[in-house]
């Protein structure tokens, strides 16, 4: 999630809905200007007891994150607490109960991106090793009870725990035990950013079942192989889902906007701090009739921070976001990004998977997406085939994509070589999950500690 540090003065108030397409409209870029940014999140452990650390402690939160400075990190702070550390990677940050992200920077190709990974997970396991912390790549914490995990002192997820029970039952869940690897991406125009949209939400459920990576709730398997997707189910409706209007005719900027006018507010930042706006209107907003700001009309910042407090499996902001998978160890975090610019950044790529899902039928989209958390690759597609089947397929075209895009490294490697994981995945016919399973019912007996060997 973003992270504000102050507002300004000279911040511009909205008085046009023109004001709230223009985000999107900003963030249209010629094809040689597109950029892959991939954000990451791992699960935070002591390594003595398992424990996840709180942010106070010796050798917790606060102090992984400030001992980034030796690699150039600089802390950014609220409310007198050091919340993220911003360098030439990007930013890390932290998630509700103390999971750590990594937004990296935006790069021109994924051998820059998978470097940039390593970096960062050489850094933190260096940090870790003399703060007694470990780094779990998994879509949700196997073993902790929402009680046993800390908070982090973030005023929107103050905000956001009060909020997230009246909405949903797993809204806490999703905040305090997941973990996802989403991947940002660019577009030239409006009719570019609709069909990178509609191929990436019809696809998402592809991407959810080759990164399923959350079979167990508190030490035992929960019955599905991404329980973090099945969470998203049921966090808060009016801010989650497929989007049917996405596939409309129609769709564009200005119905993105009309959408998000429609999500409820979480909050406004104000003067250093969150003030709690949960469930009320930005539309009552733009007409300054916020309750708790009365009077008050909305500025630039707002719009951006309210930008980010939707949350359904493709996001629009000044460029797309990619948030179906669970998160996953170094290989993984590299495959995400090669899978969806090898399909949505070559127009022959992108043609061809859209033609493989541009007669799907709204209710097939949905019934796709819920199969996915418990069957994954096996989840029936429209036309009677396996989502596995199916995925052979798609991955054929995200190769093509990428070897047409012909980014090389200093070795003449071209970038097909980031997806050999999922060809491994979908040649066996099992995802992440289910290996883990393998383990858990073998050779682990049943000891969910065990995974932690399993650590980055």
């Amino acid at each position: 999630m973003s992270t504000r540090e102050t507002s300004t003065a000279d911040d511009p108030i909205i008085e046009s809905f023109d004001q709230l397409v223009a985000p999107m409209i900003g963030g249209e870029k010629p094809k040689a200007d597109w950029r892959i940014g991939t954000e990451h999140e791992k699960l935070v452990f002591n390594t003595r007891d398992h424990h996840a650390p709180s942010y106070d402690e010796p050798g917790g939160i606060r102090d992984i994150l400030l001992s980034l400075k030796e690699f150039g990190w600089e802390p950014v702070e609220e409310g007198g607490k050091v919340i993220a550390m911003r360098g030439s990677d990007g930013t890390v940050s932290l998630e509700p109960a103390g999971q750590l992200e990594l937004s990296g920077a935006p790069l021109e190709n994924l051998h820059e991106t998978c470097a940039e990974t390593g970096r960062h997970l050489a850094q933190v396991k260096a940090i870790g090793e003399r703060c007694g912390a470990g780094f779990l790549g998994l879509g949700m914490w196997p073993d902790k009870t929402r009680e046993e995990l800390p908070f982090m002192p973030k005023g929107r997820y103050d905000i956001m725990k009060r909020h997230m029970p009246r909405v949903g039952d797993l809204g806490l869940d999703m905040m305090l035990r997941t973990c996802t690897i989403q991947v940002n991406l660019d577009y030239g125009s409006e009719a570019d950013m609709v069909q990178k949209f509609r191929v990436g939400l019809a696809l998402q459920p592809l991407a959810t079942a080759l990164f399923a990576n959350s079979p167990f709730t508190e030490g035992k398997p929960n019955g599905f192989l991404s329980f973090r997707s099945h969470i998203w189910s049921d966090t808060d409706p009016q801010r989650t889902g497929m989007l049917p209007f996405v596939f409309e005719e129609g769709f564009g900027y200005e119905r993105w906007a009309e959408y998000l006018l429609d999500v409820p507010m979480y909050f406004v930042f104000r003067d250093g701090k969150y003030i709690d706006a949960a469930g009320l209107s930005f539309r009552d907003f733009m007409d300054g009739k916020l309750s708790v700001l009365p009077g008050e009309r909305p500025t630039q910042s707002d719009w951006w921070d309210h930008l980010s407090t939707a949350f359904p499996e493709v996001r629009l902001k000044s460029f797309l976001e990619m948030r179906g998978a669970d998160g996953g160890p170094w290989s993984r975090i590299c495959a995400l990004p090669a899978f969806w610019v090898g399909l949505l950044y070559d127009q022959t790529a992108l043609d061809a998977a859209w033609d493989l899902v541009k007669d799907w039928s709204m209710e097939e989209r949905e019934a796709l997406r819920n199969a996915v958390p418990k069957q994954a690759l096996d989840a029936p597609v429209p036309g009677g085939r396996t989502l596995r089947e199916f995925g052979r397929e798609v991955l054929k075209i995200c190769r093509a994509g990428l070897t047409a895009r012909a980014r090389l490294n200093a070795s003449g490697d071209n970038e097909t070589g980031f997806l050999e994981t999922l060809d491994e995945i979908v040649a066996s016919g099992k995802v992440p999950a289910q290996v883990l399973l393998d383990r858990y019912h073998g050779d682990w007996n049943e000891d969910i500690s065990r995974v932690y060997k399993y650590a980055f």
